[in-house]
C-alpha cells in the first residue's frame, strides 16, 4: 500500500490529486474513496492508497 498527501480535491467535480510520497501525483475520483457517508478528501489531508 502506498501513501500520499491530497493536494487538492474538488467536491463538486467529484475529483483531485495525491501526491505520492517520493514524487509523482495520482488522480483520484470520489467513486474510489473506501469511506462511508459523503465521500471527499481535504487538503493536505494523509492518505493510504492503492494503484489499479
Amino acid at each position: 500500500m502506498s501513501e500520499g498527501t491530497v493536494k487538492w480535491f474538488n467536491e463538486q467535480k467529484g475529483f483531485g490529486f495525491i501526491e505520492k510520497d517520493g514524487g509523482g501525483d495520482l488522480f483520484v475520483h470520489f467513486s474510489a474513496i473506501q469511506a462511508s457517508g459523503f465521500k471527499t478528501l481535504a487538503e493536505g489531508q494523509r492518505v493510504s492508497f492503492d494503484v489499479a
